[in-house]
């Protein structure tokens, strides 16, 4: 290999784009209204008033940017939104998320208690709930904070295009070689130098 090569190689950058969590993520794991109003009439939990969210958070970004553009530019309004978004939809995600995993845990608690061998999955004593129950009530509740922020995260969302004039995408970093530390690149840099 010749020393140009390996100069040119050495040089050589790969730049890979951070994804960012859209909103359709959280749509893809979060409960929607109907999902979530069958949950609240099935564990007799609150019905949630999913307009309600969605509008006030829509509302409330909305107004709090007409308060700050006098003091900022359209640039840093955009980017300042973004972030606010970001984190309305990131969060909404984690509780999709965690929501999955907790109805995963109560189908595998549920299938146990039906095999009638298994002894430490029986009733608990009257008066308390099995382990199962507790579970799926735990999933029914997670649900419930999940479709909150899944609105919330709406909301923010259609707050966003109506201040800026369109879509919003989540922000997508680009990272150079994510793979390579300082050293590493140091190093290659030096082996490029020796020839």
């Amino acid at each position: 290999m010749s020393s140009s090569a390996r100069s040119s190689k050495a040089k050589a950058r790969v730049v890979q784009l951070r994804k960012g969590t859209t909103l359709e993520m959280v749509r893809l794991c979060c409960p929607d209204s109907n999902q979530a109003s069958l949950i609240s009439e099935s564990f007799g939990l609150p019905v949630l008033d999913s307009d309600g969210i969605r509008d006030f958070h829509e509302r409330s970004l909305i107004e709090g940017a007409d308060t700050l553009s006098e003091g900022l530019s359209e640039k840093a309004m955009q980017i300042h939104l973004q972030r606010i978004v970001g984190s309305y939809v990131g969060s909404a995600f984690g509780a999709g998320q965690f929501y999955s995993k907790a109805v995963t845990e109560a189908k595998d608690a549920t299938a146990k208690l039906a095999n009638d061998t298994r002894d430490e999955d029986i009733d608990g004593p009257v008066g308390f709930n099995s382990k199962a129950q507790r579970k799926r009530e735990f999933a029914a509740d997670m649900g419930l904070q999940a479709h909150a922020l899944r609105v919330a995260a709406e909301g923010a969302v259609a707050a966003y295009e109506h201040i800026i004039g369109e879509s919003w995408k989540p922000y997508e970093r680009q990272t150079e070689d994510p793979g390579q530390t300082v050293n590493r690149q140091a190093a290659d840099l030096q082996m490029a130098a020796l020839g």
